[in-house]
């Protein structure tokens, strides 16, 4: 499969989940949980993978090890129909794995490896100029990868923005004490970005949502989508700032992956609309997102 229509940025690592976890084991030694099991994690690859699931062709610029682990993630890709280019593969890096610990109440804590790929992304790992097909670059995530700070993002969106690409992004907390004055050349080539309240909060300095996501409004960023848990989302655009509440009794399974994918996917239907169930939790903002820029 060649021609992408979408080309996803970021890592691709595997994750040994287990669940419910408790602090005992630590007093026992030894703790029974109903589940555990090894699964594909990293923003970047479960973004990938909803979109395949959704019948989109899709490109992921990644870091895997020629290790079991990253032979693991590429039977994944090759399952799914995702894209991974040769190039990704890196014989002398070790495929990242985290370890995460999912409490009775869904709260989640990681353990995670610093010498594997979750972080080992450069610029140089990444095919550019991007492909012609591709309609939308997205990146999963800021703040993410050590080697790419603000000037190497510059390269990055700069580049699609001058081949007419639509470019997303996500972020995670800032990690070097990085100013929203830091990252705006950056932000001005973005046309959809979805940090979550706490990491907007954290890199304007504000108190608010709002205020926040005015201010990253202001360094040029097209569409800020900010993602607030059970509240739902705050919309800002060039047109409307609005909140969008977070459909309640839902039972949502596992939201992983859906925050930054399925937007990339059908058009049809107004933005942000009002109403009925286009939101049934935070998650779906960046759904309806790529959906509608997918089918212009």
């Amino acid at each position: 499969m060649q021609n992408p229509e979408i080309v996803i940025i970021g890592a691709a690592i595997i994750d040994v989940l287990a669940y419910p976890v408790n602090v005992k084991v630590f007093e026992t030694g030894s703790y029974s949980t109903e589940d555990i099991h090894m699964t594909t994690g990293a923003d970047a690859l479960n973004e990938a993978t909803i979109l395949a699931k959704k019948g989109r062709r899709v490109q992921l610029e990644t870091v895997i090890g020629q290790d079991d682990a990253g032979k693991f993630i590429q039977a994944h890709c090759n399952d799914a129909g995702i894209m991974v280019r040769d190039a990704c593969i890196k014989k002398d890096e070790k495929t990242g794995m985290n370890i995460v610990l999912v409490e009775q109440d869904g709260t989640r804590s990681f353990l995670t490896n610093p010498h594997g790929t979750l972080r080992s992304l450069k610029v140089e790992h990444i095919q550019m100029p991007f492909p012609e097909s591709a309609k939308i670059v997205c990146f999963a995530s800021i703040f993410v990868f050590p080697k790419i700070g603000p000037d190497k993002l510059v390269q990055i969106f700069s580049q699609a923005k001058m081949q007419g690409k639509i470019v997303c992004a996500d972020m995670t907390k800032r990690k070097k004490g990085e100013t929203l004055e830091d990252m705006a050349e950056a932000f001005s080539y973005i046309d959809y970005l979805f940090p979550n309240d706490e990491e907007a909060m954290l890199l304007t300095e504000t108190e608010s949502v709002e205020e926040a996501a005015e201010c990253i409004k202001s360094t040029g960023v097209g569409n800020v989508i900010i993602k607030c848990g059970k509240r739902g989302c705050y919309i800002r655009t060039d047109v409307e700032k609005c909140w969008i509440a977070a459909e309640e009794n839902v039972n949502c399974i596992d939201t992983t992956g859906w925050k930054r994918c399925e937007k990339m996917c059908e058009r049809g239907k107004p933005l942000w609309r009002r109403g009925g169930s286009a939101y049934r939790s935070d998650c779906m903002a960046e759904w309806w997102t790529l959906r509608i820029e997918m089918n212009k």
